[in-house]
């Protein structure tokens, strides 16, 4: 998937009339052959369920979501890291409690596995290694809403994402009886059972193969130690020397603020992409010197978990590090990730040059099944006179800033 900090860079052309879309158009790699092991999620959270946990197995669960949702994720502990790196969360470049589980999840999954193979014939029963290795393989993960709640002692009552919009589905739930032998009862989980109580939800991932902002952070050193609400200033001034201009503006986008979350909460958390087009550092006096210019796009990854809904989460992230006079309109975008095919939309942002405007062409992709949450243009007056103020865009709040540096 894609990273999330980049700068696109295309060629500047007239504004065009319909957006294109890329086809996929290799439908059978989508479907599992027949004699394929499927790994679907009511079963891997029957798995869950029969299996005998322990306290050390939810406190391994809880390690990895709590360090995903440090890292930026979502509060999950996916397959892949559950099988490779117990406790490790997305994002991580290592299992950051140091714990070494002696007797981690994976080792009780491969156990029960095993132990049905050993108890059914050939013809009806599964391939234990062919299972393991598809569920390793997987999207699934464990999803734990709510888990900075956790006392940490109760059990987790075990769900699984139905796939098909409900908010409620059916649950198991881990009941230690008064001779100390377990069972499971089923019950009714919704959101707010979530809230009152732990529930893991299998479910599929969808942002591990994203940057966010905070590892972006980490990886930049200008964005400074640890991440934090740090802003970068632009990089080049030996360059800004040769300007005219005696100032240079960049706009920072420093909140953002969901307003209701559009998946199910057995989805998770709402992935939104903020991308603006623009022209960087225009400074052409002439039409001929348009062409010395293509516009860029910057995309970033935000995350934001259900138990974050109205709440302003610093972003900090320099949407446009070189805003100059000339540029009148950058082009912006904020949709809410959901797959699907690669689309395009085309639009514009507007230059200036000897009192006449002209637009470069911007492409920018986005999923065809995404929600668009808005997509126009911003003008830099209104940018300037709605600066540190918090301004309505469909389902969020966004507050942004134009911030001016002297040479």
């Amino acid at each position: 998937m894609k990273t999330i900090v980049n700068t696109i860079v295309l060629s500047a052309c007239m504004l065009a009339a319909a957006s294109c879309e890329i086809l996929d158009n290799d439908p059978d790699k989508h479907v599992k052959d027949e004699d394929s092991t499927y790994v679907g999620l009511e079963e891997v959270a029957e798995l869950l369920a029969l299996i005998p946990l322990k306290s050390s197995h939810v406190n391994e669960v809880h390690d990895a979501v709590t360090s995903s949702s440090g890292n930026g994720y979502d509060e999950e502990y996916t397959m892949k890291d559950l099988f490779e790196r117990p406790g490790a969360g997305v994002g991580d470049l290592e299992v950051r409690s140091g714990t070494i589980y002696e007797n981690p999840l994976r080792d009780l999954i491969k156990e029960h596995v095993y132990g049905m193979a050993a108890t059914r014939s050939a013809d009806d029963g599964i391939d234990p290694d062919r299972f393991l290795e598809e569920l390793m393989s997987s999207d699934i993960q464990i999803y734990w809403p709510f888990s900075d709640s956790w006392d940490g002692e109760g059990m987790p009552i075990i769900t699984y994402d139905p796939e098909d919009g409900s908010d409620k589905n059916m649950g198991y739930r881990l009941v230690v009886n008064d001779d100390g032998s377990r069972s499971v009862e089923s019950l009714v989980v919704d959101e707010a059972l979530a809230e009152a109580e732990p529930v893991w939800v299998v479910n599929r991932n969808s942002d591990a193969g994203y940057a966010t902002l905070e590892m972006l952070r980490r990886e930049d050193p200008d964005w400074g130690e640890g991440g934090g609400t740090i802003i970068v200033r632009p990089s080049c001034p030996e360059t800004l020397k040769t300007r005219a201009e005696v100032s240079v503006k960049s706009l920072i986008l420093k909140d953002f603020t969901m307003n209701r979350s559009y998946d199910t909460w057995f989805a998770g958390a709402s992935e939104f992409f903020v991308k603006t087009g623009s022209v960087e550092d225009f400074t052409a006096s002439t039409e001929a010197e348009l062409r010395l210019y293509s516009p860029t796009i910057t995309d970033f990854l935000i995350v934001v978990k259900r138990s974050q809904i109205g709440e302003p989460l610093p972003f900090n992230a320099m949407l446009v590090s070189d805003w100059t006079g000339q540029m009148t309109h950058c082009a912006f975008m904020i949709t809410e990730d959901d797959g699907g095919t690669i689309t395009e939309w085309n639009c514009t942002a507007l230059v200036r040059i000897a009192s006449k405007s002209y637009g470069f062409e911007i492409k920018i992709p986005f999923n065809s099944r995404d929600d668009v949450v808005w997509r126009g243009q911003l003008s830099s007056r209104w940018l300037e006179a709605n600066s540190n103020l918090v301004g309505h865009f469909g389902d969020v709040d966004l507050t942004f800033e134009v911030v001016e540096y002297d040479q």
